[in-house]
């Protein structure tokens, strides 16, 4: 059977060279090849030999044209030859752009943890564009999670994989039934998916963009170590991921996205926004650090290209990525907050009250992560540190959790005198987070 599409001219092995294989999965494998005509790589899914697969990438092709913007995935072509490696017989398959970064789950490894805020806010505001073209195209996706949203050389974020794409009959509601039978990874769809007899609507895309968001800003994927039988039992019954962590920090816009999250993983479907909605809030969170998405993003690319982009925190070094601490009591994650490349290098001679102050406000992210001799200092600040705020900072197993009670009951209270004595307990104890090199 032939591949019919919008898009039917195939790609053959006479324009392509380079081969080297990406990944596989249920559905084949992907490759990178480039294209000798066009210049440039692309990737190249190829499907397993079974029934009805070929319709199926027919459809996956068709679904592509009709999703195309910035913001999903483009197909280049068809694919129909003999791949390296591939046996005897032709194969076909879908010719798409070819996303240099990968996934946002395979960046959530490589720097074991979140992105920069104004990188996540980006995904988060990316997603929610491409989704809303679907929408509005009247496709379902059915299988949004990180490893579908693909990332370029610029860190931008695609919508992918339309595997299991459907068509909806109609366009009148967000709830519309779709045409297909339902997919997607467990741990992205919603309560009622659960149900024999479930029937996907549109409200089956924006549950899974709620746990999309929620893996975004931890920096990791939900329920780690539960199967499939433990979620199917207790989504329904109303367990979702834990938001204690990122409901504690103090970022612009930050609110608005975890109130937007949990609207989307509301156990009503009608209750859900539609993603017009998301897209709105998103793009108002975005603006209030769009200034700050360059600098995220060479932060980013600088770390992914350093040898040491793994290193701990804690060495008192430049800081690169922070590993995720575990709780011993409950084991709950507790998860660093973003900071800046580099702390604020400033000179440790003749600072005034005032300066110490500007520091300890400037480099707030920054002395979270790093500080690990917490209870010294605390004890260095005597009678500063209330004794309900000591005793909240002993309860803390991890310095980072400490750390964040400092700022938030000493600190904040405090003003400058007690800043002031802050950096110098943490100038006689970490000296080499406040001087500059060889000061």
């Amino acid at each position: 059977m032939a591949l019919q599409s919008r898009r039917s001219e195939p790609v053959g092995n006479e324009s392509l060279e380079d081969w080297k294989f990406i990944g596989a999965g249920g559905f084949g494998k992907v490759y990178k090849a480039r294209h000798k005509d066009w210049g440039f790589d692309v990737a190249i899914k190829l499907i397993h030999h079974a029934d009805g697969a070929v319709m199926s990438l027919c459809q996956e092709a068709n679904h592509m044209d009709e999703a195309a913007c910035p913001y999903v995935l483009r197909r280049c072509g068809i694919y129909e030859g003999y791949p390296p490696k591939g046996g005897p017989s032709m194969q076909r398959g879908i010719v798409m752009e070819f996303m240099g970064r990968g996934s946002i789950q395979t960046l959530q490894k490589d720097l074991s943890g979140p992105p920069p805020w104004p990188l996540a806010f980006r995904f988060a505001h990316h997603v929610a564009l491409g989704m809303n073209f679907l929408h509005q195209k009247k496709i379902l996706h059915q299988d949004l999670k990180p490893c579908n949203v693909l990332l370029n050389d610029d860190l931008n974020a695609k919508v992918a994989d339309f595997g299991l794409s459907m068509v909806s009959t109609s366009a009148l509601t967000s709830n519309t039934e779709m045409t297909g039978v339902v997919g997607g990874s467990y741990k992205y769809m919603p309560p009622e998916s659960f149900d024999i007899s479930y029937k996907p609507v549109r409200a089956f895309d924006v549950y899974s963009y709620g746990v999309l968001l929620w893996s975004i800003l931890n920096g990791e994927e939900p329920y780690p170590a539960a199967d499939r039988p433990r979620v199917e039992l207790r989504i329904p019954m109303g367990d979702r991921p834990p938001c204690e962590t990122i409901e504690q920090m103090e970022v612009e816009g930050l609110k608005d996205l975890i109130d937007l999250m949990k609207r989307c993983w509301n156990e009503n479907p009608s209750e859900r926004p539609t993603f017009e909605c998301c897209r709105e809030v998103t793009e108002s969170v975005l603006s209030q650090h769009e200034k700050d998405v360059p600098g995220a993003v060479y932060q980013v690319l600088t770390q992914l290209a350093s040898p040491q982009s793994h290193q701990h925190f804690n060495n008192n070094v430049v800081f690169r990525s922070a590993p995720r601490m575990r709780k011993q009591s409950n084991d709950t994650v507790d998860h660093p907050i973003r900071v800046k490349q580099n702390p604020v290098s400033v000179p440790t001679k003749n600072l005034t009250v005032a300066d110490k102050a500007k520091f300890v406000d400037e480099n707030r992210a920054v002395l979270i992560q790093s500080v690990s001799e917490v209870l010294a200092i605390a004890e260095e600040l005597g009678d500063m540190v209330h004794p309900e705020a000591y005793s909240a900072i002993e309860a803390k197993t991890t310095s980072y959790g400490q750390m964040r009670v400092i700022y938030q009951k000493t600190l904040r209270s405090g003003g400058d005198v007690v800043k002031a004595a802050f950096y110098d307990a943490l100038k006689k104890h970490h000296p080499r987070l406040v001087e500059r090199p060889g000061g």
